[in-house]
Order: structure tokens, then C-alpha cells, then sequence
């Protein structure tokens, strides 16, 4: 088996992890979405004009890009917005850690600098999921989800 093969196999469940993280990480955000603005304030990198319209969009981007994931739906697409969005993630994580916030990262559910403290560990997993959106759109060919299935039906008719 060559190597792009086995790559293209393992983007797949690569793919299937980052669109239930994505998924999941939107839940709480587009559920309290007050709680929210407030982590994405915290960080101190947006003018104050922007925050509440990040707060409110990011959720469903991420939500966007999670599904496309799990559904095989522009693959490609989907793994270059969540390679996109871990950048900008990592970034402001960077510039947390360097000017000493205390604080959350706001990734999932909101649980306070105290429970969750954002440090290098969260930017080495943020790495990681990089990573594995770089696999996802370099390595996933299509041969599993809803692409792949249209495809055939195009194919045979």
C-alpha cells in the first residue's frame, strides 16, 4: 500500500474527530453565547466593536465546518477552514500567554481561568488539531461521504 493511501485512510476518521470537535466545541458557545463574547473579550485582541459578531458567527462557522467534515461534503474546503481557524486560535493564544492572562481559552464550554487555564499544553493540542486538518486536506481523496456518493450517482447516470 503506498503512502498516499494510507493517508487518504487515515484522513478519514482524522476528519470524523475534528467535525465532532468542531461540533461539539459550537455547542456551549451557541447556547450561551453571552458567556461567550465575554471569553472572547478576555483575550483582549479585538476591538470591542467586533466581539459580540464573533461571538455570534464563530459557533456557527465552526458548526458549518464540523458538519462538512462529517458528511464528506467539500472535504477539502471544511479542512482548510478549520486550518484556518486553529491559526487564528493558536495566534491568540500566543499573544494570551505572552502578555500573562489568566484565563480561559474559551474553546468548549466556559469554565473560568481556575478550572481551565490556558497555557502552552493548550497550544501544543491546538498544534495537534492543526495537524490533523493538514492531513484531512492533503491526504483525504473523497472515497468515503456524501461527495463520493454524488459522484457515483453522477458516474451512472
Amino acid at each position: 500500500m503506498t503512502a498516499a493511501r494510507v493517508s487518504a485512510w487515515l484522513a478519514v476518521p482524522a476528519r470524523w474527530y475534528l467535525g465532532v470537535l468542531f461540533v461539539g466545541a459550537a455547542w456551549h458557545k451557541i447556547a450561551v453565547p453571552h458567556a461567550f463574547a465575554v471569553d472572547v473579550a478576555t483575550y483582549d485582541i479585538l476591538p470591542l466593536s467586533l466581539v459580540n459578531l464573533t461571538a455570534i458567527t464563530l459557533p456557527w462557522i465552526e458548526v458549518a465546518a464540523g458538519l462538512m467534515l462529517l458528511a464528506g461534503v467539500r472535504t477539502r474546503a471544511a479542512a482548510l477552514l478549520v486550518a484556518g481557524m486553529m491559526l487564528v486560535f493558536i495566534g491568540a493564544l500566543a499573544i494570551a500567554l505572552g502578555r500573562g492572562l489568566d484565563m480561559s481559552c474559551g474553546c468548549f464550554a466556559s469554565q473560568g481561568a481556575g478550572e481551565d487555564p490556558i497555557s502552552w499544553l493548550t497550544v501544543m493540542r491546538d498544534l495537534g488539531w492543526l495537524a490533523l486538518s493538514m492531513l484531512v486536506l492533503v491526504g483525504d481523496r473523497g472515497q468515503v461521504g456524501i461527495d463520493r456518493w454524488l459522484e457515483r450517482r453522477r458516474q451512472r447516470a
